[in-house]
């Protein structure tokens, strides 16, 4: 009978802490919005022109960013397998930072190569 209960107190827990989590980045995401929709409001009410919410001279490549992020990580994943293979790290461990290494430096790369297209386009 107590093994049942405590399985039932795991069982909670782990659905209490997916519902807190939810609401904790549900509610980020509202204030952040209703924010800079306030801010929006408040420049449009004072005259601002809305055009300033926009760069006209930047061009943004989405399925570039998205592409090379999703090829890091999969460099992560099979890095990270390799590093638990050969070197007996923990899979944890080695799958978890090359992930974030590998998924950071393409969104760096993915940074750098959109900077270089918008100063090419805007020079020609």
């Amino acid at each position: 009978m107590g093994n049942i209960r405590n399985l039932t107190i795991l069982a909670m827990n782990g659905v209490l802490v997916s519902i807190t989590a939810f609401i904790g980045i549900f509610g980020i995401v509202y204030v952040f919005l209703m924010t800079r929709h306030r801010e929006r409001i408040a420049l449009i009410e004072k005259g601002a022109d809305a055009s300033i919410f926009t760069d006209k001279n930047s061009v943004y490549y989405p399925t570039l960013k998205f592409g090379m992020l999703f090829v890091g990580i999969a460099l992560g994943i099979l890095t990270g397998n390799w590093l638990d293979q050969t070197y007996d790290f923990s899979k944890g461990v080695a799958y978890l930072a090359m992930v974030f290494l590998f998924g950071g430096v393409s969104l760096i790369a993915n940074f750098l190569i959109e900077r270089y297209l918008n100063k090419s386009q805007s020079a020609s």
